[in-house]
């Protein structure tokens, strides 16, 4: 058929600009919802902080709603933060908060700390949260009290995150991350397979 055309294909680097945009975008919401009130927060606020416009913000996540639900969501860091062989599995999480902190400058699990500051939307992060992190840790655990156990071992992590991260703790900011995850990851590990 002449004259009808099909759009060119986009471009790697324009995919990947894309998802870059897009992770600035969840970043700054993330960031801000650690600080305010979920009713205080603008699509302004937060394309600002991305350095975006919030037609884009429009464009990739439809409306603020969505863009929150997403950023409520710990699904994508609950996969990253349970990606080792239960064995080793302490130690993983106990890096894997510590290298979020450094390299991100924020610990995705840390979201659940503020969750009093958003009334019912707090609600729907403590269900995510227990959900995608707590649960899904328990179901790969076995023996007795799996679900206490995963609670205790994320509230290891938490506390960590925590410690590093918003009390700044100097001694723990100046350590090697691995050398950490050696000290700490055996401590969260007791939780997850008790007498090992």
């Amino acid at each position: 058929m002449r004259g009808v055309s099909t759009p060119p294909a986009p471009s790697m680097s324009a995919r990947r600009d894309a998802e870059a945009t897009k992770a600035a975008i969840l970043k700054a919401a993330r960031h801000l919802l650690a600080r305010h009130a979920h009713a205080d927060i603008t699509l302004k606020a937060v394309a600002e902080r991305a350095g975006v416009s919030p037609p884009l913000i429009v464009k990739y996540f439809g409306n603020k709603d969505a863009l929150f639900a997403r950023v409520m969501s710990f699904d994508t860091d609950a996969d990253a933060l349970l990606d080792a062989p239960l064995a080793d599995l302490g130690r993983h999480m106990a890096r894997h908060v510590l290298a979020s902190q450094r390299e991100r400058g924020a610990d995705p699990l840390l979201r659940i700390a503020f969750a009093p500051l958003h009334g019912d939307h707090g609600d729907v992060l403590r269900a995510n949260f227990r959900a995608q992190v707590t649960e899904r840790l328990a179901a790969r655990l076995t023996g007795p009290d799996a679900g206490l156990r995963a609670e205790l071992a994320v509230a290891a992590l938490v506390g960590l995150g925590v410690m590093y991260g918003i009390a700044r703790g100097p001694h723990l900011r100046e350590s090697d991350v691995d050398t950490i995850a050696d000290r700490y990851g055996p401590l969260v590990q007791g939780q997850l397979t008790p007498g090992s």
